[in-house]
């Protein structure tokens, strides 16, 4: 199964390949300066139509998505939300497992973890690790990453000695993280010196636990709105803002998406109001993830909280254009 490269018609997703060796896992170095160039590559057209993933899928957590992640070896997707219950300082989340329809299929806990802005996934055979914030400070945010096996219907606390947690960014006190599966590299973002910055790392480093050796590091431009997720491609960032539908913000709401070339740290397109989806109820943009299909097309996937307080849902759509 795939994605119909000329239709938007669902079809299924692909492997990029085998799943990563993370033997050897150890805490990671401060980053030094950048050594190495992103080699350029071509980037997502923000202005052209998104197509349906799936609309209004049911989470563990009836609380709002707040990113998600594929893995594409072992054809699973997670979503990160709040843990029902929890207070928002609390960091605890909870990780819905989904098919490629957006049948759910289990979850996990990760208690006093972070606010779950971003994640990625690595595959080891049929198994899933998670990289995403750990060890909330007292906003709830994640200070370091942490590297964790998916184990269903289980509950991690922050503390546990049971799994590698890292600092790449010595002094940063937020940091959170997204992986490009096409190009094989990680991207972090973290809060240093009163603002957010950007590093881009090898997987074959971050693999071995080596944040010691960024490809680029830089200060995103200031980008209006309500910061929603971000993820990597290529030579290219993508930035989402935007809020939920209301009274002042009705469809097809203010969501914009925004490429940046991340050897020069400069706007390559954007912001750009994005309508997908734009029928739904209660709309919130809530994170961005990149895919590619069996017939090694990529895609920019574009999340959304939807649904009623109490039973808020999982809709999510892709871009496949590239210029």
């Amino acid at each position: 199964m795939e994605f119909s490269s000329a239709s938007p018609t669902r079809r299924g997703l692909l492997r990029t390949g085998a799943g990563a060796s993370l033997a050897a896992l150890g805490l990671g170095l401060g980053a030094q300066s950048a050594s190495a160039a992103v080699s350029a590559t071509k980037r997502f057209d923000l202005a052209k139509p998104s197509y349906d993933l799936f609309r209004d899928k049911v989470l563990h957590s009836k609380r709002v998505q707040q990113s998600f992640a594929f893995d594409s070896d072992n054809k699973r997707l997670f979503v990160a939300a709040k843990r029902s219950g929890s207070p928002e300082s609390a960091g605890d989340l909870c990780i819905s497992q989904l098919d490629f329809h957006g049948n759910y299929k289990s979850y996990m806990h990760l208690n006093g973890f972070g606010h779950g802005v971003s994640f990625g996934v690595r595959a080891i055979g049929g198994a899933s690790w998670l990289w995403i914030e750990c060890e909330a400070n007292k906003n709830g945010f994640g200070t370091k990453l942490a590297l964790i096996k998916y184990r269903p219907g289980t509950t991690l606390d922050a503390s546990s000695t049971s799994f590698g947690r890292f600092q790449p960014i010595s002094g940063a006190s937020e940091c959170t993280c997204s992986i490009d599966p096409v190009y094989q590299r990680m991207i972090v973002r973290y809060h240093k010196d009163g603002a957010k910055h950007i590093a881009i790392y090898k997987l074959s480093d971050t693999d071995r636990g080596d944040f010691s050796r960024p490809l680029v590091k830089f200060t995103p431009p200031a980008i209006s709105g309500t910061p929603q997720g971000y993820t990597l491609y290529g030579s290219y960032m993508y930035f989402q803002t935007g809020d939920h539908y209301s009274s002042t913000n009705k469809a097809p709401g203010n969501t914009k998406l925004t490429s940046i070339n991340v050897n020069t740290g400069r706007i390559a397109q954007g912001p750009v109001l994005t309508k997908a989806g734009s029928t739904l109820h209660w709309r919130e943009p809530e994170g961005l993830a990149v895919y590619r299909t069996d017939a090694g097309e990529a895609r920019l996937f574009i999340g959304f909280a939807t649904g009623d307080e109490g039973d808020r849902r999982s809709s999510i759509f892709y871009k496949k254009d590239l210029v």
